[in-house]
């Protein structure tokens, strides 16, 4: 908890950057993307030099990271498929150590690449399988399977559709798919939001998480948060600029609520993707500094962004997304190993400093 208020965030991955794990030339432009981002997005303190950003995280780390040097309460550990890493990035050998070690402190979403067609379905199967009740299906708009970068689009008859009823089927009612942030030289059309509509309108009984929403394109997903009660906005990366652009994060969560208000508002969620940025600056100044302008105020006619707002934004949408009892679930990670460490109401250890990288942190 921040301040007496409950946080689930809503997507973290531990990452393996080493080259030994590239399994494909793209891997290299994927990783200088994430890894200056670090450097780019984090106050002083939080940031990592190169040497110290680009290896295997370990599943420990991140979990620390999000309980012990920050506020979390809960994490949602995001099976990462992009295949120009031998492991995809984010494997699901670490999400399955989380959930041996931690179940009550962790959710799971599964991974897959709809190009692989039924390679796709039989490892999303598969994945549901190993996972205890996974929460959600995690999608990237891009494939690297081979020397050419491929792309799919949400509102595929042939690529998408499938997969998203085979999900249905096997119990997962929540589709993620990564946009607004192109990974390296590739094509934008597979990064913008529009493809959700006609896939929220043929599963309307599925909901559709937009990860990065209100990084690019903000007008159009603002719509989508207005017409679909079937989307929502995960506010992975784009919650970073509260730490280093907060006009421009002002800005973006005032657009997404300028149509829909107090029903966009009930669609939109806390998310930091640990370790690539540190989830701890971005927290703090959400809770504690984050108030709209007269500006904003004034041109959408927006509430005041209080403390209950906050609250909805920071757990009990994602809580009511998943059907989650957050109070049991709070009462469930009371006095563990984490809950020990950092107890509530204290301040977090150092940045990076329960991590192996903490003595070169700047």
């Amino acid at each position: 908890m921040i301040d007496g208020i409950p946080v689930i965030d809503a997507v973290v991955h531990p990452y393996n950057l080493t080259e030994e794990n590239f399994r494909t030339p793209h891997a290299r432009p994927i990783t200088d993307l994430v890894s200056g981002g670090n450097r780019a997005v984090a106050p002083e303190g939080y940031r990592l030099p190169k040497e110290g950003y680009e290896r295997d995280w370990r599943v420990e780390e991140v979990a620390n990271m999000s309980f012990v040097e920050s506020y979390a309460d809960l994490a949602v550990y995001h099976v990462v498929p992009i295949r120009a890493f031998h492991d995809g990035i984010c494997s699901v050998e670490k999400g399955l150590e989380a959930q041996e070690r931690w179940p009550d402190r962790f959710l799971f979403y599964v991974g897959v690449d709809p190009l692989e067609g039924a390679k796709a379905v039989e490892d999303l199967e598969r994945q549901v399988e190993q996972f205890h009740d996974p929460v959600g299906l995690k999608l990237y708009p891009n494939s690297w399977l081979g020397s050419e970068v491929s792309g799919w689009l949400m509102d595929d008859p042939e690529v998408a559709f499938p997969l998203f009823e085979r999900a249905r089927r096997l119990g997962i009612k929540t589709v993620a798919v990564h946009k607004a942030i192109p990974l390296g030289p590739v094509e934008l059309k597979h990064y913008r939001v529009d493809d959700i509509d006609r896939a929220a309108m043929a599963f309307p009984d599925l909901n559709f998480e937009v990860v990065h929403g209100g990084m690019a394109f903000l007008e159009e997903t603002a719509w989508q948060l207005a017409r679909f009660r079937n989307v929502w906005v995960n506010l992975e990366t784009t919650a970073t600029m509260l730490t280093n652009r907060p006009g421009a994060f002002e800005r973006a969560l005032a657009t997404l609520l300028a149509h829909g208000g107090d029903r966009a508002l009930s669609q939109i969620f806390w998310g930091t993707g640990c370790m690539v940025s540190h989830p701890r600056p971005h927290l703090e100044h959400f809770v504690r500094d984050l108030a709209f302008s007269a500006e904003w105020t004034e041109r959408f006619g927006l509430a005041e962004m209080t403390e209950e707002n906050k609250r909805k934004i920071l757990a009990e949408n994602y809580a009511r997304l998943h059907g989650i009892d957050l109070a049991a679930r709070l009462a469930a990670v009371k006095g563990d190993e984490f809950a020990l460490r950092r107890p509530d109401g204290t301040e977090p250890p150092a940045p990076y400093s329960t991590t192996a990288v903490g003595d070169v942190a700047y």
